[in-house]
């Protein structure tokens, strides 16, 4: 199987790849970006080439560490599947299994788990036993700990006592979209590496790699997607009209201009899915608007949401920037009640009302 080509990110990929292949990568690396837009991608490619038969270096894709490494995917099916039975459990057979991800024996994923999809305790301190083992087979081991902002309190600290006992046989990836919920004391002892959006033209030439998405919606998918391959591949049209509804229903309540009535009623209707989960909701938000703010400084040539920007323009008239500067500090709040399991339609009901005052 030939390595899975990789679009965008070339400097970070060069400057790993040169690290690598000089043998001085450092022990722990912190890359922070939007959801779905390469991290864990460009983790298990960085993994697959450090314990390549014919490396270090840049992966052949083709040798068996190569091709299990590359495999290890949290948003394959079959681990999908697995990730998404594990919210069943209790939280006492949960601790017993901590949930991890693996194929090759010395590349192990550790993603959030549970219903309210944290990284829990139990996954840190599996983590740092299992940090102590020399390579099974490979050159070098590799964690990748993803979503790490979304570890719990007790985890933070027993990843901490893992980064601060370095072993010189792991190399630990950490991937964030938000790297300022991590412990500062965590963000000092890794090297971070920032990863930019794609742009739409990039955006195109993936998704035409793609026969599944037909051409008259790869422009729309680009655009909604935000430079987000990840979000370019899971996007449910109908879901995401019904997402960005729900959200223009906020915007209009805190502007004045929609009744409370319908607000609620289009948060009833997004149900109980993923799509429906505080993040997904907030991160609608933040894209509409980033589009009322493009409108305000006339720079609609870049819009996401350029398929509705009639609707933008009237909603833009009266946006002040003290609004928008409100609006922003509050979403900021939302976000953080996430990892409470607050509900998401008592958050945005009460996000909305506030922007009235």
């Amino acid at each position: 199987m030939p390595t899975p080509k990789l679009i965008g990110h070339k400097r970070i990929r060069h400057s790993l790849w040169r690290m690598v292949s000089e043998r001085r990568l450092p022990q722990t690396l912190l890359f922070c970006g939007m959801r779905g837009i390469g991290k864990c991608t460009l983790a298990r490619h960085l993994a697959a080439g450090i314990n390549c038969q014919s490396g270090p270096g840049q992966p052949c894709g083709d040798c068996s560490p190569c091709r299990r490494i590359l495999a290890t995917d949290p948003s394959a099916e079959q681990f999908l599947k697995q990730i998404e039975e594990r919210k069943k459990l209790t939280a006492a057979q949960r601790k017993q299994m901590p949930l991890l991800i693996a194929i090759h024996p010395d590349v192990l994923i550790f993603p959030p788990d549970g219903p309210s999809q944290l990284i829990a305790i139990d996954q840190a301190r599996y983590l740092r036993e299992q940090a102590r083992l020399a390579p099974a087979e490979g050159r070098q081991r590799i964690f990748i700990l993803t979503h790490a902002d979304r570890a719990t309190e007790p985890a933070s600290n027993a990843l901490l006592k893992t980064l601060e006992e370095p072993v010189p046989s792991l190399t630990l990836v950490l991937t964030s979209e938000n790297p300022h919920h991590l412990l500062p004391t965590i963000r000092s002892r890794a090297i971070p590496f920032h990863f930019s959006p794609l742009t739409k033209d990039q955006m195109r030439r993936f998704l035409a790699t793609y026969g599944d998405i037909p051409p008259d919606r790869r422009d729309l998918a680009a655009s909604w997607s935000e430079g987000s391959p990840g979000a370019a591949l899971r996007l449910d049209m109908n879901e995401f009209r019904a997402r960005r509804e729900a959200m223009l229903a906020v915007i209009e309540t805190g502007l004045r201009r929609g009744q409370f009535g319908r607000l609620s009623g289009q948060l009833a209707a997004l149900g109980r899915g993923d799509a429906s989960r505080i993040e997904r909701l907030a991160a609608m938000l933040w894209s509409l608007l980033r589009d009322l703010t493009r409108i305000q400084f006339a720079e609609g040539r870049d819009m996401v949401h350029a398929d509705i920007a009639t609707t933008l323009e009237t909603l833009a008239k009266q946006v002040t920037v003290d609004w928008l500067q409100r609006a922003v500090v509050q979403l900021q709040e939302v976000e953080s009640l996430e990892r409470y399991n607050v509900q998401r339609q008592i958050a945005l009901e009460a996000y909305a009302l506030g922007l009235r005052t």
